[in-house]
């Protein structure tokens, strides 16, 4: 993985972390917070959106839309957690 890989990964992470945020109203977490946020939620649509067939296509775009489901479930996650 080469040094281009790492920072579309980061600036991805860091719009689908922002974008969720904004969404899922309580949770700001800063830069590093919304990367990480995003490259998790990437992470967790990566696993749910095969299982149920959503095809968003891909380019710069399609990733974003994917990793923005997967950081807003993961909030959403951890919202339900903390009230417990």
């Amino acid at each position: 993985m080469g040094i281009q890989s790492i920072l579309v990964i980061i600036i991805i992470g860091a719009i689908a972390g922002w974008l969720a945020g904004q969404l899922i109203r309580g949770f700001g977490f800063g830069l590093l917070g919304n990367i990480l946020v995003g490259v998790l939620g990437a992470f967790v649509a990566g696993l749910i959106f095969p299982v149920i067939g959503l095809g968003l296509g891909g380019g710069l775009i399609g990733s974003i839309i994917h990793a923005t489901l997967g950081a807003v479930i993961l909030l959403f996650l951890i919202r339900l957690v903390k009230r417990a």
